[in-house]
């Protein structure tokens, strides 16, 4: 299964980072920036939620419903004709439900990370939730994911999973760092000094992606 990096750098990710990006006005790079740290994040705390049997339920109600891939069909459409507010609304109670009482604290990393305001961060991922959305929804069809018990494992999937020794990985402590933080700014040396130590080893893969980020700031 491809990973959601791997989504970003595909084609169909191209089209949605510089969707993204001009309906919130922002520069395409610091977006694609943005968008590369924030979505593993936004799937990691889905992934603690789906650890809960309400938690599962409620994402799986979730794609199949409103969110069941459709969105992906016709960004052209979502884009062209401007995010209106009933997807920014949307997006803004995904992240509410996801990140919980992390979200300023999530939000303010990765704004001084991306080098964006928090402002622009909260408009970028009220728009991004509801397509991750989708591409979770699209994925669970594809796989034939109709139950509550198999959701952690796509997920997994889509992050990365663990390393082959069946460990916790760099990137999955990065995430855990991410949703854990108090908000005091430590998290930033924290994470940046761990990634790029693991990046210099040549890691390929999200350590070796976000490793590049940190040491670019």
């Amino acid at each position: 299964m491809a990973g959601i990096l791997d989504l970003l750098g595909s084609d169909l990710g191209k089209t949605i980072i510089n969707g993204v990006a001009g309906s919130t006005g922002n520069d395409s790079n610091k977006t694609a920036g943005l968008l590369t740290m924030a979505l593993p994040v936004l799937m990691k705390a889905m992934e603690r939620n789906a650890a809960t049997p309400e938690g599962a339920e409620g994402i799986m109600g979730a794609i199949n419903g409103k969110h069941n891939g459709s969105i992906l069909d016709n960004l052209g459409g979502l884009f062209g004709g401007g995010v209106n507010d009933e997807v920014t609304n949307d997006g803004d109670k995904i992240l509410g439900h996801v990140l919980g009482d992390k979200r300023q604290n999530v939000e303010k990393v990765l704004g001084e990370k991306s080098g964006l305001d928090m402002g622009s961060v909260a408009n970028i991922l009220k728009v991004a939730a509801p397509i991750l959305m989708g591409v979770i929804g699209k994925q669970a069809s594809q796989q034939n994911v109709s139950s509550s018990n198999g959701i952690g494992d796509l997920l997994g999937g889509l992050l990365g999973g663990a390393s082959s020794a069946g460990g916790v990985t760099q990137e999955q402590t990065f995430l855990e760092k991410m949703l854990d933080s108090d908000g005091d700014g430590s998290i930033i040396d924290d994470v940046a000094g761990m990634v790029l130590g693991q990046a210099t080893k040549g890691s390929g893969g999200l350590g070796g992606l976000l490793g590049g980020l940190f040491g670019g700031k």
